[in-house]
């Protein structure tokens, strides 16, 4: 089982973001902002054509993130680039998604292999060991067996190489081997490049019509997990 990062354990901050929007003149409801990410997950555009620039996926991305978050359209773009430039820095992803620590563990106790991926600055496995969620061997988060990080080895999601990485890594086939992500457009895309089978996070139910496999957390993959 290969995990990502970003939407599954780790969500931006909620300081950052709240004042990235006061700068912009406008507060949304911080009740909003966790789902305002998989919201903005919705709108990244799914679709493996290459002729999409990055620049306009991630303001799709954040069109959606500022949709959910009630941002009036005059305001819009001076939130966009205010926003633009906390996301810039991977460092904003650092609020524990509720929930997550003790599905890790949960999904750890049915004895699946772990390992993860994840675009990231080169240092998501120590922010991950140093919170005591995950590290790569014994330690006080839980034991995975590697943690691949785009910073790192040079290479992002959705390009299937990264996915490889993880595979050679762990000694395992792409057959089977499932990859949990939180963005269609980024890990699914990716996972099915790579032969992995995609598992969608979502949380909030925001993709009840998609042709992959979801779940709303960590426990309930691990109980899909422990019946098989």
């Amino acid at each position: 089982m290969l995990l990502d990062v970003g939407g599954v354990f780790l969500v931006p901050t909620h300081d950052r973001i709240m004042g990235a929007f006061a700068r912009a003149g406008f507060t949304p409801s911080v009740g909003i902002l966790d789902r305002a990410h998989y919201a903005g997950a919705l709108t990244f555009p799914f679709t493996a054509d290459e002729t999409i620039d990055w620049a306009t996926r991630w303001r799709a991305y954040l069109d959606g993130y500022m949709t959910e978050c009630g941002t009036p359209d005059e305001m819009r773009e001076d939130v966009h680039q205010h926003l633009d430039s906390e996301f810039a820095d991977a460092a904003l992803w650092l609020r524990e998604f509720p929930g997550s620590r003790d599905g890790l563990r949960e999904l750890a106790e049915t004895g699946v292999r772990l390992g993860i991926i994840s675009n990231a600055d080169g240092l998501i496995g120590a922010r991950l060991a140093q919170a005591e969620i995950l590290q790569v061997g014994p330690g006080l988060g839980v034991d995975v067996e590697c943690v691949i990080d785009s910073g790192a080895v040079g290479v992002m999601k959705p390009d299937p190489r990264i996915f490889r990485l993880a595979l050679d890594a762990m000694g395992i086939t792409a057959a089977d081997a499932w990859y949990v992500g939180d963005m269609p457009g980024i890990d699914v895309i990716g996972a099915r490049a790579a032969g992995l089978h995609p598992v969608l996070m979502d949380p909030y139910e925001l993709h009840l019509d998609a042709d992959y496999d979801r779940i709303g957390s960590l426990s309930e993959l691990a109980k899909i997990v422990g019946s098989k």
